[in-house]
């Protein structure tokens, strides 16, 4: 007896700027990210794309890609795409892409990969906000006014 579905195995998910598909059919991954280090908060990240790669399932799916606020909570992203895999010996590479991201708050935000509505993948992605040095000839930033001292 032949199963008519098997839920699929996550091979991979990674985080990254870009995906590039060759003319031979490879996947190039541009720019693998595991933390994002900014000057300051809001910032708006131009582009973002989750590679996944599903194996050893049977049937037709649906791919769920979230990003998720620090409060663990809200939905900054999502996206959502049907799969299938006729026999357990193909796979199906499925590639998201978030554009004009804007992150409010520094912190952990996680990003999320379900098929069929079942977690298989949660992975941090830390926003970390170093502020820049200050440059040779730049000029400091103004010092707060002292209050009067009432003399």
């Amino acid at each position: 007896m032949n199963p008519t579905r098997i839920l699929p195995d996550l091979q991979s998910s990674l985080l990254c700027e870009e995906v590039r598909q060759e003319i031979n059919g490879n996947f190039i991954i541009v720019g693998v990210l595991g933390l994002i280090r900014v000057p300051q908060v809001p910032i708006t990240a131009m582009k973002m794309c989750v590679f996944n790669r599903w194996t050893a399932g049977v049937g037709q799916f649906s791919e769920a890609v979230r990003l998720i606020a620090p409060d663990s909570t809200t939905v900054v992203r999502q996206s959502s795409v049907k799969f299938q895999l006729p026999d357990p010996a193909h796979n199906a590479t499925n590639v998201t892409v978030f554009t004009q991201v804007e992150f409010t708050a520094g912190g952990v935000y996680y990003v999320e990969v379900l098929v069929d509505d079942v977690m298989k993948l949660r992975f941090p992605l830390p926003i970390v906000v170093v502020p820049q040095p200050q440059q040779p000839g730049q000029q400091p930033p103004a010092a707060p006014l002292e209050p009067p001292t009432g003399r």
